[in-house]
């Protein structure tokens, strides 16, 4: 009995016609045609002799034992490489010897093949078992192989490198403004010190992009992937590229500054902390969904083509981890305290969000992930309302009783408006968030065009109109602190002319309209005008001719004159020693007050020396009265307004000293 064994192509046996056959052979072996055009005209062949009926078997016979030689060359080539226990566990040389892993992954396309022509055709149960193992070993070897050389190529982002291509947007107002008194420390870092800075973050280009792995690699990554996906080990693929990935992007957070912190850890952060913790998760969200994440997607589309589901699982594994971390700060910081110092962090939070939502949502397919993103960009909307609302309440609700000494501008004022001044430029943001919680107008007490005006405003500036309104009326209550009326004047004078200016240097003016500038322009010169009322009004009393004249007892008439002129001396030398003390801030202002000080009392003053002074020049001590000539005054009231006391110590005119 013959002995027979099983090879890849199979075999075919000879008979009768051998010569016939032999020739047949000869002829299928001159044809350098493609196997279907050699069946084709061997059918013809055939068609004229019977005896070449059994060729087209010959043919494939000879067919099958060549693709029995390429198999079995390729299963040698992958059980070289098996990355099995006890055998070599060298990676391929894929920089340096491009053309071993060609070879090998030639190998792996003809077990592929294999399997396929398989499926089709009845072979023995050992060839089947053959050719599965091989399969296997193969796909091994690729796992680890795609691995290796994702972590291999991992490119480290730098951090320096990206935020120099980063343009950065910065608010920042300066302010001279003395230190807060006490009562002021909730207000924190609004109003300290010579200036003031707000950083609002990053702004990115469209066109900016960073290398995640090395170029070089990637067609080798796309090759591996192919082929693992073709013989169905597509999950192993995707689970290794995902874990990689994941890993590569939590680095990346790390070198953006992103903690894994709890929300818990988070609400323990002293504020000065959490603050830089706050800049660097703006900077940090927008950089990873704008550049690092539209990076991860391009990857996965290249390396997973012509695989959809492939490509969408690959990228949701990959990105779901970075961007819960991201959302997981965000969320602390939305359920944290409403502090005032904290809204405008929290509105580049929400802004930044708001900017790559629509990134996410794009390249997310995974619903309850872009779910996620748009109830945290809700909450941190929530915080920032309500973060918003707790500084119009501590405004209306400052009841500290501290005076100015100098009637100076009152630490209230400038924080709130050094505050608002910042508030106007997320004006379009604040309003969205702001729609359907509009105040009722009626207690803001302004007349009918005013609160035609007021109907017609967005939310915002609704509420500013609303919370300046607050402010005035608590600096009405802190004027009556002085028992002066003078320096309730300039008090009030100070503050309203700081808010106008504060308003008109910013948006904050525009946003109030010119009819809001116009009345408080108008509120400063009312209380200009009850200031001089109030402080020279008694003191040019004593500049009335009652008693002065028609008397014919010219003792009497001496006396009068001399009482007028040490009265008038006297209350001039009070006022100055008192109100070169006061301090009008602004320039312009001081400078107007003192023109009008100089329009009402010196030309009254003239007059009266001019009528009386010389009745008085002849008498005994006449310096004693007439200490001051008219160009005197003017000279000291030039000392007015400065904030530095000052006495006149001597009798010598200053015009003459």
């Amino acid at each position: 009995m013959a002995t027979t064994t099983t090879s890849i192509g199979g075999g075919g046996g000879g008979g009768g016609e051998d010569r016939v056959m032999a020739t047949a052979q000869q002829i299928v072996k001159s044809l350098n045609t493609p196997k279907e055009v050699q069946e084709d005209m061997l059918l013809i062949f055939s068609s004229f002799d019977n005896r070449l009926s059994n060729i087209s078997s010959l043919v494939n016979s000879g067919d099958s034992k060549r693709e029995g030689d390429r198999y079995e060359a390729a299963e040698k080539l992958i059980l070289r490489w098996d990355s099995g226990p006890g055998a070599s566990r060298n990676s391929l040389n894929w920089e340096d010897s491009p053309e071993e892993a060609a070879e090998y992954l030639s190998a792996v396309d003809d077990i592929i093949q294999w399997i396929d022509d398989l499926s089709i055709r009845s072979d023995s149960a050992e060839i089947v078992d053959r050719a599965e193992n091989a399969i296997q070993i193969a796909m091994s070897r690729l796992e680890d192989e795609f691995r290796h050389m994702l972590i291999r190529n991992t490119v480290p982002l730098d951090a320096e490198h990206l935020y120099g291509s980063i343009r950065k947007v910065s608010l920042s107002f300066a302010s001279h403004d003395s230190e807060n008194s006490d009562e002021f420390e909730s207000f924190a870092d609004v109003d300290r010190g010579s200036g003031i800075f707000h950083e609002r973050g990053v702004s990115l280009g469209d066109d900016l992009r960073v290398d995640l792995i090395n170029p070089d690699a990637v067609v080798d990554l796309k090759e591996i992937a192919d082929r693992m996906i073709r013989s169905g080990y597509e999950k192993e693929c995707l689970n290794v590229y995902t874990g990689v990935r994941r890993d590569a992007l939590d680095e990346c957070l790390v070198v953006l500054g992103v903690e894994k912190l709890s929300i818990e850890d988070v609400q323990k952060i002293d504020w000065k902390i959490l603050d830089e913790k706050m800049k660097k998760w703006i900077q940090a969200v927008k950089v990873s969904v704008r550049v690092l994440l539209t990076g991860e997607k391009r990857l996965c589309d290249y390396i997973f083509s012509g695989s959809d589901d492939s490509e969408e699982v690959c990228f949701n594994e990959t990105a779901k981890g970075c961007i819960r971390q991201l959302l997981n700060f965000a969320e602390a910081i939305a359920m944290g305290e409403r502090s005032v110092e904290k809204l405008f962090r929290i509105l580049d939070m929400y802004e930044a969000l708001e900017y790559v939502l629509p990134d996410l949502q794009a390249m997310i397919t995974d619903e309850f992930v872009i779910e996620e993103a748009q109830g945290v960009l809700s909450r941190l909307g929530e915080a920032a309302k309500g973060t918003f609302v707790e500084f119009e309440n501590a405004v209306r609700n400052e009841t500290s009783k501290k005076t100015m000494l100098n009637a100076e501008i009152h630490p209230l004022t400038r924080y709130v408006m050094n505050y608002l001044t910042l508030v106007v430029v997320y004006s379009k943001t604040l309003d969205a968030l702001l729609e359907g919680d509009d105040e009722d107008l009626q207690h803001l007490g302004g007349d009918g065009a005013e609160n035609s005006e007021l109907e017609t405003m967005s939310p915002l500036p609704r509420r500013l109109y609303s919370l300046l309104s607050s402010l005035e009326t608590n600096l009405e209550r802190k004027s009556k602190l002085y028992g002066d009326d003078s320096i309730q004047y300039i008090f009030l004078m100070n503050n309203i002319q700081y808010i106008v200016q504060k308003a008109k240097d910013s948006e904050l003016g525009k946003l109030l309209g010119d009819r809001w500038v116009r009345k408080r322009r108008g509120q400063v010169r009312i209380y200009a005008t009850n200031y001089l009322r109030a402080s020279w009004g008694k003191l040019l009393t004593f500049l009335k001719e009652e008693g002065t004249g028609g008397s014919s007892n010219s003792a009497l008439k001496l006396a009068t004159l001399k009482e007028k002129f040490k009265n008038f001396n006297a209350g001039f030398e009070e006022i100055y020693r008192i109100q070169t003390g006061w301090k009008v801030a602004d320039a312009q202002l001081r400078e107007e007050l003192r023109i009008s000080v100089s329009a009402k009392a010196l030309p009254a003053y003239r007059a009266f020396l001019g009528r009386h002074g010389s009745q008085l020049e002849n008498t005994r001590h006449a310096g004693r009265y007439i200490k001051y000539t008219s160009d005197d005054l003017e000279n000291y009231l030039l000392d007015l307004f400065e904030g530095s006391p000052q006495v006149i110590h001597n009798l010598r005119r200053k015009s003459s000293s």
